[in-house]
């Protein structure tokens, strides 16, 4: 198992994207005050950390434009997405999905993870890179 970004796996020799969600590319960057913050990255260690060496368990939905399995997987029964949301480092795919909007809510409301940051979307840093 690798993971390559914060909704990005590679299991089992598949290529998984987690499905209705949207995490910063590697490359991006957030503001914090004065400093820079490696949003990208940052959301590819939780991630990393909240699977440490688990059996993932994924349900396939489909495949997306790059022949990706689109899936949502879980770790001790814990959606990795809905997880990644909460903790304000991915956000919900709204073009995709409703499923974790609740959680964006929830994550921008106490200012968690990238919330409490100056940021752009994903799509919108994908459209500008």
């Amino acid at each position: 198992m690798k993971v390559v970004d914060g909704d990005t796996i590679h299991l089992d020799g598949e290529k998984i994207r987690f499905s209705g969600i949207d995490a910063p590319e590697i490359s991006q960057t957030c503001n914090l005050e004065e400093s820079i913050v490696e949003c990208g990255v940052h959301s590819k260690e939780i991630l990393i950390n909240k699977i440490a060496n688990k059996p993932i368990e994924c349900i396939a939905e489909g495949k997306d434009r790059y022949n990706r399995i689109l899936a949502e997987c879980f770790v001790e029964n814990i959606s990795l997405s809905d997880f990644l949301v909460r903790e304000g480092y991915a956000f919900a795919y709204r073009q995709y999905s409703k499923k974790f909007i609740p959680a964006e809510e929830e994550a921008r409301a106490s200012k968690k993870g990238m919330w409490s940051m100056q940021f752009i979307f994903p799509w919108d840093f994908r459209k500008l890179n």
